[in-house]
């Protein structure tokens, strides 16, 4: 649930991390590639879960594919992998492809909320129940993976979505590599290794709209990357308390990255621009909150925040903008 969003509605971020996956029939893949057929006991909506792993429509690590499948490319500590999901007839189809397909297969089902209880939300307002209601397949995704939410979510401090996105999109395509296997027609890059990501010379990230302060975040995160990836076998808290030992990882940054790899139920959005506005209206029609009010108003849903937060982006309940509040800028222009 990234939080530095442009008031647009189409935005992954207003829907509350909703993608639009195709109602197709999915189809295997043209390429043999690993399989795993899963029975979840559950709906699982492709779009809802995994829509919080997307950045942006164009992003190169993710698809949505018009047969109804999803493709993801990961850096796992096996290697690059491809994974590719599909539900058929209420069981998931897996197949993956590269050094790190085995890794991806094994975690399938955390990745689609299987490791999530939301038997123990209970809804206390009317915007929230509705969104509840309405959005049955809601689980949240633990990809036990860190780096990989942590990069793009560093690159989402204090800009637009529009800033971030590119960045993301540009740096991945110029660094990274291609997914192995048929990785959705070809149209899917890994992103850079972590080595990768600290020989990156400083007129890329100039090129690719990145300041000097983000990037720098970046390039001391990844100097610990073993240190990070560690996180993710930690509780959510202790988790956030080792990613904000790095310079310039605060705590909205901890736990938009917790909410991905660890599937965090718990892990509010503080600091963001937006979300107490959003939650403020939503919950008591003050668009003036600030984030004192917003975890006041959360409190009734101590230890589900994080799902609370998600279904009232999704409830479309969002107050009408006055203005602009942050100008777009691009520094690879100047």
């Amino acid at each position: 649930m990234a939080g530095r969003f442009t008031p647009r509605p189409t935005r992954t971020t207003v829907r509350g991390g909703e993608v639009a996956v195709p109602a197709g029939v999915p189809r295997q893949a043209s390429a043999a590639g690993r399989v795993r057929t899963w029975a979840p006991g559950f709906p699982v909506d492709l779009g809802l879960v995994l829509g919080p792993l997307r950045r942006g429509p164009a992003d190169p690590t993710f698809r949505a594919m018009p047969d109804g499948s999803v493709w993801r490319a990961s850096l796992t500590p096996a290697g690059p992998g491809t994974l590719r999901v599909a539900v058929v007839g209420g069981a998931v189809r897996g197949e993956a492809w590269g050094p790190g397909a085995e890794w991806l297969l094994e975690r399938l089902p955390g990745m689609l909320g299987a490791d999530d209880d939301p038997s123990v939300f209970l809804p206390r307002h009317r915007v929230v129940a509705g969104a509840w209601h309405r959005r049955p397949g809601l689980r949240l995704t633990r990809t036990g993976l860190v780096l990989e939410s942590l990069i793009p979510s560093i690159l989402e401090q204090k800009v637009t979505t529009d800033e971030a996105y590119r960045a993301w999109r540009s740096l991945v395509r110029k660094f990274g590599e291609p997914a192995p296997g048929p990785a959705a027609g070809g149209r899917l890059w890994v992103m850079p290794a972590p080595r990768t990501w600290a020989l990156i010379p400083s007129w890329e990230w100039h090129r690719a709209g990145v300041d000097n302060k983000r990037a720098s975040t970046i390039l001391r995160a990844v100097r610990v990357a073993a240190r990070m990836e560690e996180a993710a076998g930690m509780a959510p808290a202790a988790a956030q308390a080792r990613l904000e030992v790095v310079s310039g990882i605060g705590p909205w940054t901890s736990a938009e990255v917790v909410q991905r790899s660890h599937g965090a139920a718990d892990a509010v959005t503080v600091g963001d621009l937006h979300l107490p506005g959003i939650v403020g209206w939503a919950l008591a029609g003050d668009r003036d909150a600030d984030d004192a009010l917003m975890l006041e108003l959360l409190e009734p849903y101590a230890g589900q925040r994080h799902r609370a937060a998600r279904l009232i982006l999704l409830s479309g309940r969002v107050p009408a903008r006055r203005a602009p509040r942050m100008p777009r800028g691009d520094i690879g222009r100047l």
